[in-house]
């Protein structure tokens, strides 16, 4: 049975919605029942995805917006992440872990490392000027599966 389910959220892009978006995906996915750890991982991701949109894409500017679109087909979610904004400049080199281009925020340059680790697949698509989607994929392990 393939079975899908889908939500869309634009906010803002002050750095308060950060937890209200991470909150918000986390609500949409749990009719998956994902374990703690699975719930964590995608809070996590979304926090690094919308925190980059706003303080790389859009500098701290709070009169943007940044979309979130999440679909759950059977147990596996598809998050896209996307932000109007500057672009990256340098895709590969924003990818290695601890570089970052705003050293002053005390930010540790993790974030695109941290989504490849938490989920299945990523894909990072930018243009200067036009802005920056981040789509991302995890299979949530069905705990009905454990149990049989």
């Amino acid at each position: 049975m393939n079975e899908r389910n889908f939500m869309l959220l634009q906010f803002a892009s002050r750095s308060e919605n950060e937890s209200f978006a991470r909150v918000a995906v986390a609500a949409f996915v749990s009719q998956l029942d994902p374990t703690m750890e699975e719930l964590n991982d995608l809070k996590t991701v979304v926090s690094e995805a919308v925190t980059n949109a706003i303080i790389h894409g859009y500098n701290n500017r709070p009169d943007y917006v940044v979309t979130i679109e999440v679909e759950i087909e059977d147990e596996t979610i598809f998050l896209r992440i996307e932000d109007q904004g500057e672009g990256i400049e340098d895709l590969e080199q924003a990818k290695q872990p601890l570089y970052t281009t705003k050293p002053e925020l005390e930010r540790s340059g993790m974030g695109f490392t941290i989504m490849e680790n938490f989920m299945d697949e990523i894909e990072v698509t930018t243009a200067i000027g036009i802005g920056t989607k981040i789509k991302m994929k995890k299979r949530i392990e069905s705990k009905k599966a454990l149990f049989n």
